[in-house]
């Protein structure tokens, strides 16, 4: 191993796999796992008949990352080394590239359709592998992709059915899954050790050396005292407790403190309520009064003016679109407070102690002539954007010479990022054009991001995984991991708690490595007997649901004018990806848009027009019409901006998995058929 470059605490976790027994490595970010793993899979292949490796991330970019940094280096030269996601062409005969490669390295997602699809060309079974790799394997649970591929290997393994592939995980944070005993987190960690039938192995001989290669951060709480008067978020919860009034919600229906997050998720189970009960006046308030919590939690952690442009943006959006008395008064309500909002929102005596802290942090660890290199997470795409703003407008920043960027989730919209973009950002960051990344959690696990010696989590709320994740970052000597927080807020209160989970995830896993072996693989099956049991049931009661109206009994209700505006029997689904109408009539329905453009292409289909509703000045955003082998105009519609009428009464899903009534696949001759006849003729 030692021409592989492995340090003693690396040789030691990898002993297992290389025996075949199925393993999940579980050591801290930067401690190396990627490149163990790149060793088992090179002796896998060096000793195993017909090696077939498969390498399994979920995010797109960790495909290439793990690629060119980690496999092709090591394996390039003697075995064929592929990366497959989708936004590669491989992804269209993955079932052809697994059988000419000796390594592939692909999202999840494209393995999980490979399993299901039976198409000659695309599928794969998992006995054509013989190593299963699955980075961050923590997320190996519930409803994951991750989770959806290993209930595939469960059932086959309870089946007897052989052969089926060793696996690996690799994991920093197993977490305790919410647990706050010991009892319940060993619970937890088995239940992942049973989904990925693995057992976990970590250092014990050299956990010094693990020590000494990965430095953990001196933490320090920035703890900012509460504002002593807030007359901007003063003037918004008196404005919201006007529309309370006005909305008159239902007697047995309580909103609990605005501002918050309960309250959030209060108003929108109101929005659902008005949607189903055909109550107007009640969904639209509780919209603008989401917005105005929104602007709340913005002021709370960012600038006044954060606060204030998220509730002008929303309403620049509503100006001359109002569609009865109850927009009038909404807007109008907006409209006459805006000039005094406006003018709270610039008095700088009020501004957020929480920005004068953050600055302080960052002005401890950055200077004219220091180089430093650091990571500022925060909790939202929007709130990434502010932070960014407000560094390039801040004199004692700039001439602190840090060079700021934005770190955000890849995907589609004006405030995702596209992958590109990522790379290109976390390049900048290496190289030193760039010395902060601004961040949502995207950053804090996989990506391979260089070492900061500062990390400050700012207005965050999350678990000990996140946290672990986060901190890992810091990996520089004497580093610094600063939690900005209001002295005896929920930020604070939140990050002490998960210091203690994260102990107690260390002392559920020794439990569970202290077990006996007989004990823990009784266990084990015991567990996946319980999953496999459950899974069905679940997949009967959907199939349960999906059948319970037909097609042609449910009507699509616009969910913002709530007009009847489609039948369930004109949806047809696309590719298992795409609802579209397929009804000509449903143009008239809606009004085109400005042209959708997505950071890749796709073999059969490309982007066309957004669609609004066309019903007075609804204008409700329903999707976007897509081009269908070149012929084909359809709008692709979102089922979570409609609501359902069905024989028991209207409801509203998020999913389309969720509507209660079959989608029958589309066919394109019958489509052809239909809309040009004379060819058939």
């Amino acid at each position: 191993m030692a021409d592989f470059g492995l340090y003693a605490y690396q040789e030691e976790v990898v002993e297992r796999a290389l025996q075949g027994e199925n393993i999940i490595i579980w050591l801290p970010t930067g401690g190396g796992k990627t490149r163990a793993a790149v060793y088992v899979a090179k002796r896998h292949l060096e000793t195993t008949p017909r090696a077939k490796v498969v390498v399994l991330v979920n995010k797109v970019p960790l495909v290439d990352q793990h690629y060119k940094n980690e496999f092709r280096p090591h394996l390039g030269c003697s075995y064929t080394v592929v990366p497959v996601s989708g936004e590669s062409e491989e992804k269209d005969f993955f079932g052809r590239v697994v059988q000419d490669s000796d390594v592939v390295i692909c999202t999840a997602q494209i393995l999980y359709n490979a399993l299901t699809n039976m198409e000659e060309t695309k599928h794969v079974e998992l006995s054509d592998i013989t190593l299963l790799i699955i980075d961050e394997c923590h997320h190996t649970n519930k409803d994951s992709v991750y989770n959806k591929v290993m209930g595939c290997y469960v059932e086959k393994k309870l089946g007897e059915e052989r052969p089926l592939p060793q696996i690996l995980g690799l994991t920093a944070s197993p977490g305790t899954g919410g647990a706050k005993t010991l009892e319940k987190a060993v619970e937890h960690v088995l239940q992942i050790c049973a989904n990925l039938d693995s057992a976990i192995v970590s250092t014990k001989n050299y956990a010094p050396e693990l020590q000494e290669r990965v430095p953990r951060p001196i933490k320090t709480f920035d703890i900012v005292e509460k504002r002593l008067e807030d007359p901007f978020g003063d003037h918004i919860k008196w404005m919201m407790l006007q529309i309370h009034e006005f909305m008159n919600p239902p007697p047995d229906f309580r909103l609990r403190e605005c501002g918050t997050q309960e309250y959030e998720a209060d108003v929108v189970v109101l929005e659902q309520r008005g949607v189903r009960e055909g109550n107007r006046l009640l969904a639209e308030s509780a919209r603008h009064l989401r917005q105005y919590n929104d602007a709340l939690l913005i002021n709370d952690t960012l600038r006044m003016m954060d606060a204030y442009s998220s509730l002008e943006e929303f309403y620049d959006t509503k100006f001359g679109t109002e569609f009865d008395g109850t927009d009038f008064f909404l807007v109008g309500l907006f409209q006459e407070n805006q000039v005094e909002l406006r003018k709270l929102a610039r008095d700088s005596r009020y501004e957020n102690p929480k920005m004068f802290k953050l600055e302080s942090t960052l002005l401890q660890q950055f200077g004219p002539n220091v180089q430093s290199r650091g990571i500022l997470f925060s909790k939202t795409r929007k709130s990434t954007h502010c932070l960014k703003d407000w560094v390039l407008t801040n004199r004692a920043l700039q001439e602190a010479g840090i060079k700021a960027a934005i770190l955000t989730g890849a995907g589609n919209g004006i405030s995702y990022m596209t992958s590109h973009e990522q790379a290109d950002t976390i390049r900048n960051f290496r190289q030193g054009t760039l010395n902060l990344l601004i961040s949502t959690s995207v950053a804090e696990e996989g990506l391979d991001i260089p070492q900061c010696n500062l990390v400050v989590r700012y207005g965050l709320l999350t678990n000990e995984i996140a946290q672990q994740q986060a901190s890992g970052r810091a990996r520089a000597r004497d580093s610094r991991y600063s939690v900005v927080a209001q002295k005896g807020g929920r930020e604070e209160r939140r990050e002490l708690t998960n210091e203690y989970l994260v102990e107690l995830t260390g002392k559920a896993i020794a439990k569970v490595q202290d077990m006996s072996c007989y004990e823990f693989r009784r266990k084990i099956t015991e567990l996946q007997t319980e999953a496999v049991i459950c899974r069905r049931i679940a997949e009967n009661q959907k199939a349960e649901k999906r059948s319970r109206h037909t097609a042609a009994s449910v009507q699509l209700v616009c969910r913002n004018c709530l007009q009847p505006v489609a039948s369930g029997s004109d949806i047809k689904l696309l590719e298992n990806a795409h609802y579209v109408n397929v009804n000509p009539d449903f143009k008239r329905r809606y009004k085109v848009g400005g042209q959708v453009r997505l950071d890749r292409t796709f073999q059969d289909w490309e982007p066309g027009c957004t669609i609004n509703c066309n019903n007075g000045s609804c204008n409700k955003d329903w999707g976007f019409e897509i081009k269908y082998k070149e012929v084909a105009l359809l709008p692709n519609i979102a089922i979570k901006n409609f609501a359902l009428e069905t024989p028991d009464g209207r409801l509203t899903v998020k999913k389309w998995k969720d509507v209660t009534f079959t989608v029958e696949d589309f066919s394109f001759e019958e489509y052809c058929q239909d809309n040009f006849p004379d060819i058939f003729d």
